[in-house]
Formats: structure tokens, C-alpha cells, sequence
């Protein structure tokens, strides 16, 4: 065990040095410039005054060449010390931006994740179950219909449906925890998103799994089929599900960006939106630190959760 984590360890750092530089190298060379922005966009700059321009540069940083600002912000990063934000909160520490905004899109991705999970495995296995059965192609069908729409279609129609045709709730609008009643609608919103991915997997490995010889064998014993599929199905079917729902997970912490903007929540998907509107450089890092990192996090969980769901994994 010691050994599997010292690798992963030396794996995320390099992988987390080689992200950071990538992304360190687009912003410098393509991003633009974020002092010259604020006199461009006119933010409480009424000319371009190049004295100004380069004081502020040396304030943030920004007047070295590429490989001593990349060398101060890794010296920083190791400190704690996230950098403050140039143009979206001006001289707020990022860290403390991120400590805010993080935890309600984890929050958000958290929930939706359970409840997409536990909807779309229970239709994907009662799809395999009925295969070629009508229960099958109109489950199959309905989670394709949903896939071809986009989440900000979804969105937008979900309240046109609810709050203006039958105004059973209304407008959700900002943030007021996971278990207020305006965070419901997002929510559903980002599990209806997953809900086909996940549908489709677990229909796919539950058919690989119910052709197995072992299966065979428990009917053949007598079994009922709930206790076939509660002990010997459920188990193997669930090693490329979790390997699913890790991705997932991923995608979900900084993508649901259109939910974010749509429902206005203050989360991590939105702060990406704005740094890269803003053209922030240290919001930027971070959310490349914070996306990296959540990477690498749910890839290990998923390497946790094998051997218990097939000990063979464990064993090689």
C-alpha cells in the first residue's frame, strides 16, 4: 500500500508541475495582458497610462519573464499562498475565494451525483433485465432524448414549465445551502445531465454480467432471481459503473458552469467563467490546481474502490 502511494504521489506531482506549466505558458503568451484589460474595458481607468500600467504589473508581479513568474508562483503555491486576485475581487486573496466558492459546487456535484446514480443504475439494470422487451427501448429511447438536450436548454425550459406554466415553485435564484428548496431545480438539473452515462453503463455491464457462467449456475441452484442479482450480479456490474461515476464526479465539481451562470450560484463553475472573462491569472491557477487535484482525488478513489468490488484486482 505504501509503495501504490508513493507512486500516485509522484505521478500527481508531476502531472499537477506539467498541468501548471502548460496553463502558466497559454496565459502568458495567449490570455492577454490582465492590467492592460482593466484600461481597455474602462474599469475606473479613463486612459491608458502606461506609468500606472507598470506599477501595477510590478504589484501583481507580472513585469518578469515567464520563467521567473512561473518560479514565484510555484514558490508561493507551496507556501499557502494562492496569489490575490488582479480584476475580479481586486487584491482578495484566491485562496479565500476558492474556500467559498468550492464547497457549494461540491455540494451541488455531491448531490446530483447520488441521485443520477441511483435513478440511472436502477433503470439501467431494469433495462437489462427486460432486454428486448418493451421496458428496454423505452428506457434506452428516453435517455437518448435527454442526452440530445442541452443542459442550458434543460435549465431555462425546466423553469418556463414549472414557475411560469404550472408555478409550482419559485424562481430559484443564488445560493442558500444544499437543503433549501432552491437548490432542488439545479440539482435536477445537473443529475438529469449524468443520468444517460449512466443508464447506458450500467445496462451494458449488467448484460456482460447476466450471460455469465456463474449466473447459469445460480439459476440452476434455484435461486431466486432478486438474490441473483442483490448478491452475484450487483457486485461485478458495479466495477465500470464506479469507474463511470468517477469521471463523473470530475466533470460535475468545475463543469456544471452553465447551471451555475443559468441559476446565478456563486460556485466553482461560475468563478472559472469569470476569472477567464477577466482574464485573472491567479483565479486561472487555481482552478487548474482545483480541477488537477480533483482529478487525481477521484481517480485514487475509484483505485480504492476496485479490490473491494473484484478481489482479482486486489491480487495482481
Amino acid at each position: 500500500m505504501a509503495s501504490f502511494l508513493l507512486i500516485r504521489l509522484i505521478r500527481w506531482t508531476a502531472g499537477l508541475l506539467l498541468i501548471l506549466f502548460v496553463t502558466y505558458g497559454m496565459m502568458f503568451y495567449g490570455a492577454g495582458d490582465p492590467i492592460r484589460m482593466m484600461f481597455i474595458q474602462g474599469e475606473d481607468f479613463d486612459s491608458e497610462d502606461e506609468v500606472v500600467m507598470l506599477a501595477l504589473r510590478k504589484k501583481y508581479g507580472l513585469d518578469e519573464p515567464f520563467l521567473v513568474q512561473f518560479g514565484n508562483y510555484l514558490h508561493n503555491l507551496l507556501r499557502g499562498d494562492w496569489g490575490r486576485s488582479i480584476r475580479l475581487q481586486v487584491d482578495r486573496p484566491v485562496l479565500e475565494i476558492v474556500q467559498f466558492r468550492l464547497p457549494i459546487s461540491m455540494q451541488l456535484g455531491f448531490a446530483a451525483t447520488v441521485i443520477g446514480s441511483v435513478v440511472g443504475i436502477g433503470l439501467g439494470i431494469l433495462a437489462a433485465l427486460y432486454h428486448n422487451r418493451w421496458p428496454d427501448p423505452l428506457i434506452i429511447s428516453t435517455v437518448l432524448f435527454i442526452t440530445s438536450i442541452p443542459v442550458y436548454v434543460v435549465g431555462p425550459m425546466l423553469l418556463l414549465i414549472l414557475v411560469l406554466q404550472l408555478g409550482v415553485i419559485d424562481v430559484p435564484y443564488g445560493w442558500s445551502g444544499l437543503f433549501h428548496k432552491d437548490a432542488a431545480l439545479p440539482v435536477a438539473v445537473i443529475a438529469i445531465g449524468i443520468l444517460p452515462i449512466i443508464v447506458r453503463q450500467t445496462r451494458s455491464a449488467m448484460l456482460e454480467v447476466k450471460g455469465q457462467p456463474f449466473i447459469r449456475t445460480a439459476r440452476a441452484k434455484g435461486l431466486s432471481e432478486f438474490r441473483i442479482i442483490m448478491r452475484h450480479m450487483l457486485r461485478p456490474m458495479m466495477t465500470p459503473v464506479i469507474t463511470t461515476m468517477g469521471l463523473i464526479m470530475i466533470g460535475l465539481i468545475n463543469g456544471a458552469l452553465f447551471v451555475e451562470l443559468i441559476y446565478n450560484i456563486p460556485g466553482f463553475g461560475l468563478l472559472t467563467i469569470e476569472g477567464i472573462k477577466k482574464v485573472d491569472y491567479p483565479i486561472i491557477m487555481s482552478v487548474a490546481v482545483v480541477g488537477t487535484m480533483i482529478i487525481f482525488v477521484s481517480n485514487f478513489l475509484v483505485d480504492i474502490i476496485y479490490p473491494i468490488l473484484d478481489p482479482r484486482v486486489r491480487v495482481r
